[in-house]
């Protein structure tokens, strides 16, 4: 009877052993959690959810989207760099959390380059100079001899220290030679409201969140921080072609994984998600938000995200910016 049992086991054991542990070609096996470190209905929360529900239909598994707020996104890129990674822990988040926090959180609690790989950047929408619609200035040309002319006076009103839009600010302050007086709101509506209610002067805004504003005479818009001019407002300039270099700067968006996720589970997630974001109908409903999608490849998000913190990093430094500006 002891040597049945012990073919018996040897036999499960053997079999065990052929079939092997799961593997990333099995991968997904169960669900994925997307963490995105905002709140529940901000834009890195609507692309995570749009993106997951266009993936639905043809992944094997679920997807969670689980929202983790807390210091520009530093609270959850910690959890998603302390998961295995094995591709069932990834991340949709911001400009902030890959690009500006190295430069902005001297103890961050993660390195985007060493704890992160990138699986697409998603979408971006550029950044774009809009004033009160009050203000005399009229022109670039007009705002910086304005500011010139009297230095720390203007109230440039962001949606927060270390936003895309506050540091846009800096960037144009130190490529211009002027300065500003840096107000910081709890997000980009409460200064959007101070903008058209004439209580600051200037401010840079994603393209998406205040094109209706401009188009309803509420702001007046000067220059576009893109490469080409908008389709949208033609009439609008780019900087460089006011002469103005280096002030290209978009808002973005990109899905990543912790370090060292297994090549064949990152490119099943990589071209699940730029699948999805490819979507008519979810390209669609990210073009009515104002961005472009890019989906592109992996290794194009990680060489980009590089040149943000690096660019970032610089402005930061050049602007002496501390987290309490």
């Amino acid at each position: 009877m002891k040597t049945l049992r012990m073919m018996a086991l040897g036999g499960a054991l053997l079999a065990t052993a052929l079939a092997g542990p799961a593997t990333a070609q099995d991968f997904p096996a169960k669900p994925v959690t997307v963490i995105v470190p905002f709140a529940p209905g901000g834009a890195s929360d609507t692309i995570a959810r749009l993106a997951t529900q266009a993936m639905q239909p043809t992944f094997a598994q679920p997807l969670v989207v689980e929202n983790k707020p807390g210091a520009n996104g530093a609270v959850g890129a910690a959890q998603v760099v302390r998961a295995k990674a094995d591709g069932y822990t990834i991340m949709q988040a911001s400009i902030g959390t890959y690009g500006i926090n190295p430069a902005l959180q001297p103890n961050l609690p993660y390195d985007p380059r060493a704890d992160l790989e990138m699986l697409t950047i998603a979408v971006r929408t550029p950044n774009v100079l809009v004033t009160r619609p009050t203000l005399e200035a009229d022109s670039v040309d007009a705002l910086i001899a304005a500011l010139k002319a009297e230095p720390e006076t203007m109230l440039f009103a962001s949606s927060g220290t270390g936003s895309s839009d506050h540091l846009t600010s800096e960037l144009f302050w130190q490529v211009t030679g002027t300065s500003g007086i840096h107000v910081p709101y709890k997000g980009g509506g409460p200064a959007q409201i101070d903008i058209m209610g004439g209580h600051a002067d200037v401010s840079f805004q994603n393209l998406g969140a205040v094109a209706g504003f401009v188009r309803d005479g509420k702001m007046k818009m000067l220059a576009i921080a893109a490469a080409e001019r908008s389709p949208e407002f033609p009439d609008i300039p780019t900087f460089r072609e006011l002469g103005i270099e280096g002030m290209e700067v978009y808002s973005w968006q990109g899905f990543s994984a912790p370090k060292g996720i297994d090549p064949a589970a990152k490119e099943t997630l990589a071209s699940a998600i730029t699948a999805a974001l490819k979507t008519p109908a979810v390209a669609e409903q990210l073009k009515g938000m104002g961005f472009e999608v890019l989906a592109n490849s992996p290794a194009e998000a990680d060489a980009f995200v590089a040149q943000e913190i690096d660019r970032w990093a610089e402005v930061v430094k050049a602007g002496n910016i501390t987290p309490e500006q």
